[in-house]
């Protein structure tokens, strides 16, 4: 069965966790470097960057979910996880993972108080999708290798670069399941692909 992970150190694990056992897909809270051999796909939750990435140097995970990434293994980093994957961040000298071709510029909606929803019309997924933006970032601007996806108010908020998927909202806090299927098929094709060497 295949099997995508959910960076369990901070942050919606739970709620992942439930929408993409939705999918028909077994969800894996992951929590150390070893687990990443045992899943096909890894979620990136939404949360708080600056604590997610202390704890991943603190359990030794920064190598090893570039590694995860290198041999084109699909990771989807919803808000802070896109925050996580992005090679450079406004305002920030270093990066946290680094390995997806975009500028993003954090809390760029404002506090949590300015929180909001809107319909998201996203390429490959659909129409009126319900983005749940909190303390959201977005993607200021993208490499040559990346397809933006969706744009909310002229912003980028949703963005993929081969096997890498990223956006500013929260997609599993809602009954709309589209977006994780939308990466479901992306670790299926990538199994089949890898099945193939």
């Amino acid at each position: 069965m295949t099997k995508i992970g959910i960076l369990a150190l901070q942050g919606a694990v739970r709620e992942h966790a439930a929408a993409i056992r939705k999918c028909g897909v077994e969800a894996v809270e992951v929590k150390s470097a070893e687990e990443l051999q045992y899943i096909d796909g890894l979620i990136l939750p939404g949360g708080e960057s600056t604590t997610m990435r202390r704890l991943i140097d603190t359990y030794d995970m920064l190598k090893p979910l570039k590694r995860f990434i290198s041999v084109d293994k699909p990771v989807f980093g919803t808000c802070a996880g896109l925050i996580l994957l992005a090679r450079s961040i406004e305002g920030q000298e270093e990066n946290h993972i680094g390995m997806m071709d975009i500028v993003v510029r954090r809390n760029s909606y404002g506090r949590q108080i300015q929180s909001f929803e809107a319909n998201l019309n996203i390429k490959d997924i659909g129409q009126d999708f319900p983005g749940v933006f909190i303390r959201a970032p977005h993607i200021v601007k993208v490499g040559e290798g990346v397809e933006i996806l969706c744009e909310h108010d002229g912003k980028i908020v949703m963005a993929r670069q081969d096997s890498l998927l990223a956006c500013a909202f929260h997609p599993e806090l809602t009954d709309d399941n589209r977006a994780i299927s939308y990466f479901v098929k992306m670790v299926r094709a990538s199994i089949i692909a890898r099945n193939k060497l």
